[in-house]
């Protein structure tokens, strides 16, 4: 039998290890240079909770795979729009 202390932490350890990732898509604006997916991919990666980002210059898109528990869709277009690119969120997956 586990004792309730010892209950409660592993519902605590789980629901912290159980953020499910998530993936959005921005649009983003101004991107003329191949310097410019870089400048974006970097601003990106300096958000706490990106897994991953692939930013394309061709359909000025950039897809963002992130932990939901640190940050949020909007944080990641902020970040970008503060880099220099206006972003706006384009799709907002799970």
């Amino acid at each position: 039998m586990l004792k309730p202390a010892f209950a409660a932490l592993l519902l605590l350890t789980g629901s912290a290890l159980g953020a499910e990732p998530r993936t959005v898509t921005l649009a983003v604006d101004q991107m003329t240079c191949a310097a410019c997916p870089i400048t974006v991919h970097k601003a990106l990666s300096h958000v706490a909770g990106v897994a991953q980002a692939t930013v394309d210059m061709e359909t000025h898109t950039a897809t963002v795979t992130f932990d939901p528990a640190k940050t949020t869709a909007e944080a990641l277009a902020t970040a970008v729009t503060n880099a220099g690119y206006p972003a706006k969120v384009l799709k907002n997956g799970g």
